[in-house]
């Protein structure tokens, strides 16, 4: 069933994180009302003003994409530091293995999915080919510009309901899509 909702991002309010280290704000929670501790999956964005720790969710798996602003490097667990920008597109991580965020100049604005299983998602970029995959649980338009032509304005997100629209073979131009699906068995 197809939902296509906007959520615009003018609509968005901003709240303290979990760790009260920074702020963000929620666009989407399933089920709706859940908390940090109960939620299959939130997708927010967050304005990231100084280095530190990310919050720990065990069991939850995180995407995250610089939308605007600066850069910062991600050093999760015992891994090298990755540096995120504009530019670099989404990053996925385990939400329960600590993670430190270093700013590189100016503070900045990011997109964060997070999926508690048995739920994962994907996040693509513009041109990117889409999964071939089992039926989605849900999937999201996220508007990385102005998009007329879809109705959307920056940072808006369309709800498309639990199926990519027919016709759509690749991620459209200035855009992300998010599909959450269920993990398979085998």
């Amino acid at each position: 069933m197809m939902s296509d909702a906007i959520h615009s991002r003018a609509e968005r309010h901003f709240a303290p994180w979990k760790n009260g280290g920074g702020e963000t704000a929620e666009i989407i929670c399933v089920p709706q009302g859940a908390g940090f501790d109960d939620f299959a999956w939130r997708i927010s964005t967050a304005k990231v003003e100084g280095s530190g720790p990310f919050s720990a969710f065990a069991g939850v798996s995180r995407n995250l994409t610089v939308l605007e602003g600066g850069a910062m490097s991600l050093t999760v667990g015992s891994g090298a530091p990755v540096r995120l920008d504009t530019a670099s597109g989404p990053f996925a991580f385990s939400g329960e293995t600590p993670c430190t965020a270093e700013l590189h100049g100016a503070g900045l604005l990011d997109l964060n999915v997070m999926v508690r299983a048995p739920y994962r998602c994907a996040v693509l970029c513009e041109g990117q080919a889409l999964p071939e995959a089992a039926a989605p649980c849900a999937t999201y338009l996220f508007a990385l510009r102005d998009l007329p032509q879809m109705g959307l304005q920056k940072h808006d997100l369309r709800d498309l309901g639990e199926r990519v629209p027919t016709g759509m073979a690749e991620v459209p131009a200035g855009a992300l899509l998010i599909v959450i699906g269920e993990e398979s068995d085998g």
